[in-house]
């Protein structure tokens, strides 16, 4: 599979207001509708709990704080937080609800993060020391994970999944404001089948969007690749 580098331009970066008012126009466009709140922490079914000793894990996601004091991570489904300098790791999220992806604020006052505790994908909010969290966008079957603050700290681009014949299915580029709101994409996908993007990052001066792009050939995605010729 071959993978490249694309960029979006965010310009000119529309207004809270004007943002707020194209996200609730998007409300009534075919999306299903609002389902009822699931607990997922307090899900029917027998529970095991294990307690975890642990000095490295796999499919992290790393992010430092402005300030360079402490870093924040994911593993199975927590996220927590670690001085720079080492030490040990404290939980800023636990439970059965799968948080994943944490992302500091740009002043380190707030973490952005993607978590299912409403019951599916969406972008949440908390407070650098995880009180608070708060759910940023309100997707119900396109579910936006990856989140990245923009410079000016009013919104997160993040990358939503869409599904059809393929059960991975293809993602696109949205911004959601920090208000909240059903968001505006900024990327249009070419199908359902393939051409993903995803891993969002905003420019330093916020007008352009950076992102990954599956840039293999043809409209269909490919099962069947050649591992070693590289992504």
């Amino acid at each position: 599979m071959n993978r490249k580098l694309a960029a979006a331009v965010v310009s000119p970066f529309v207004s809270s207001a004007s943002f707020a008012e194209r996200s609730s126009r998007r409300q009534s466009r075919g999306e299903p509708g609002e389902r009822p709140q699931v607990d997922v922490n307090n899900a029917p079914g027998p529970k095991t709990e294990a307690n975890l000793n642990l000095t490295e894990g796999t499919w992290m996601t790393v992010d430092v704080s402005p300030d360079g004091k402490d870093i924040v991570f994911d593993l199975l489904g927590d996220i927590y937080a670690l001085p720079i300098g080492g030490g040990e790791a404290k939980n800023l999220t636990s439970g059965a609800i799968w948080d994943m992806q944490p992302r500091f604020f740009p002043d380190g006052k707030l973490i952005g993060f993607a978590s299912d505790r409403a019951g599916g994908d969406n972008i949440w909010v908390m407070n650098r020391d995880g009180s608070n969290p708060r759910q940023i966008s309100s997707e119900s079957f396109r579910l936006p994970n990856s989140p990245a603050w923009s410079p000016d700290k009013t919104m997160i681009a993040a990358r939503k999944r869409f599904t059809a014949q393929r059960s991975l299915g293809a993602g696109e580029i949205w911004l959601y404001h920090l208000s909240g709101g059903d968001g505006v994409p900024v990327t249009k996908k070419a199908n359902d089948q393939k051409k993903d993007v995803g891993e969002p990052v905003f420019s330093k001066a916020g007008k352009t969007i950076y992102y990954s792009m599956d840039a293999t050939a043809g409209a269909f995605f490919e099962y069947n690749k050649n591992p070693y010729a590289g992504i």
